[in-house]
């Protein structure tokens, strides 16, 4: 059968997918940021912080990395209310996605330790550094440094993953979408550009990270 593509009644609406769009972004790099600072800060822990807070923090690693989003997210949303927690869907979104972008990036991050020559560390210990120290002076930036491409990746598949809060009704990029296929009854016209609205965000998104890893790591020297 022929079909005729009509993107008219979609372009027209375009404003609403870019405000989709942005809160996608906005969501996106907030559990990024979050992601990393608190990946960090596990993987850190789970490799210097002993035996319990390495058994808890892999035990959350573990039950977030093999289950899936949607039941992390409906958990949040639809599960704390249960105990007195509310959350518009925004919150309930933020919160999932972070949850589980730390729990990726605190692997990601460890293994970036665990490449670090152990020779190094054992002879900050020789030198009577703290661990506090060869963490911030010996760990930290060339873990950091090795596993930025991974990070890369895992922050554009959190963009990308960010489309499953539209169940929750927050209003980014696929919900938009979702409203303008119904209004307008053009599926294929309304996913193809919110296709390519994702194309660009990941692409922007990788040639960031590609300047942001010129700019902090290979200029300064690799592991």
């Amino acid at each position: 059968m022929a079909y005729t593509f009509q993107f008219g009644a979609v372009l027209a609406s375009l404003d609403l997918l870019v405000k989709g769009a942005w809160l996608t972004v906005q969501l996106s790099v907030a559990a990024m940021l979050a992601g990393l600072a608190f990946g960090t800060l596990f993987a850190v822990l789970r490799v210097f912080g002993g035996r319990w807070a390495g058994l808890a923090i892999g035990t959350y690693v573990e039950c977030i990395r093999n289950t899936p989003f949607l039941i992390q997210l409906f958990l949040i949303y639809f599960g704390l209310p249960s105990a007195g927690i509310a959350l518009d869907p925004v919150e309930a979104a933020l919160i999932g996605m972070s949850v589980n972008c730390a729990a990726y990036t605190t692997e990601i991050i460890r293994s970036g330790i665990m490449a670090i020559p152990r020779g190094q560390i054992e002879a900050a210990r020789a030198l009577a550094f703290s661990t506090t120290d060869i963490i911030r002076h010996i760990v930290l930036f060339p873990a950091l440094r090795v596993a930025a491409p991974a990070l890369g990746s895992q922050f554009v598949l959190v963009m990308l993953g960010s489309s499953v809060v539209s169940t929750v009704s927050a209003e980014e990029l696929t919900a938009i979408g979702h409203v303008l296929e119904t209004e307008t009854f053009r599926p294929f016209e309304v996913y193809i550009i919110v296709t390519l609205i994702y194309l660009a965000i990941a692409f922007a998104l990788k040639l960031l990270f590609a300047w942001l890893d010129q700019a902090w790591f290979s200029r300064r020297g690799k592991v």
